[in-house]
């Protein structure tokens, strides 16, 4: 069942879920987004969707003439980011997005100072993406199956791979200038593969050597 990410409001299908996103938060939408509501797919940029050709037509105009399109894992538009962060190696399943609706806890301290998640640059508002996000609470919120540990903290700009933390422009490596600690529910996992579950548990720790 379908939940709407900017009001909260809930859906039986696809179908009446999408008409709302066009009525109500048209100029609110991200990329993925504005092709939904269109009936666009990456294959038929000619589809028409659930709300007025019009409408679709204005909603992209609207996105190239503001200067940017926003796409699920954020605004990728930051060369200095690693590959850590803009090349994952597993993406979500977008074609089921709002399928799930998952949360769960996590803390992450680097050198000493623990990472605050309610910050706005860490907000859906902020990030843009509807697979994963926080909504104020300090909970992580997952709508996409297949969302991995490495693919969350990468919408949050932050690489995350086995025994590796990019945070903040600097890279740690477990062994040569910190110790680096990634675990679920207190057990060690390798984030570049383990799909995130409801009620999870999320801890990196970084200790500088």
């Amino acid at each position: 069942m379908p939940d709407c990410d900017h009001c909260g409001a809930s859906f039986d299908a696809e179908e009446p879920y999408l008409s709302h996103l066009g009525s109500e938060h048209a100029d609110e939408l991200g990329a993925i987004e504005q092709r939904r509501v269109a009936g666009v797919s990456e294959d038929d940029d000619a589809g028409i969707g659930v709300v007025p050709l019009a409408l679709a037509g204005a909603i992209l105009l609207a996105a190239v003439v503001g200067g940017y399109l926003f796409v699920a894992g954020g605004d990728g538009g930051d060369s200095d980011l690693p590959q850590s962060v803009t090349q994952v190696e597993q993406e979500p399943n977008e074609d089921a997005r709002g399928e799930v609706h998952e949360h769960g806890q996590i803390s992450m301290t680097v050198t000493g100072t623990e990472v605050d998640f309610t910050q706005d640059k860490y907000q859906i508002y902020s990030t843009r993406n509807q697979n994963f996000h926080f909504e104020g609470d300090g909970r992580w919120h997952k709508h996409a199956p297949g969302v991995t540990l490495e693919y969350a903290m990468s919408t949050l700009d932050i690489g995350v791979q086995p025994g590796e933390v990019w945070y903040d422009g600097t890279r740690y490596v477990d062994g040569e200038n910190a110790s680096v600690s990634i675990t679920v529910n207190g057990e060690p996992v390798d984030p570049t593969t383990y799909v995130l579950q409801d009620g999870d548990d999320l801890d990196i720790t970084v200790t500088e050597r």
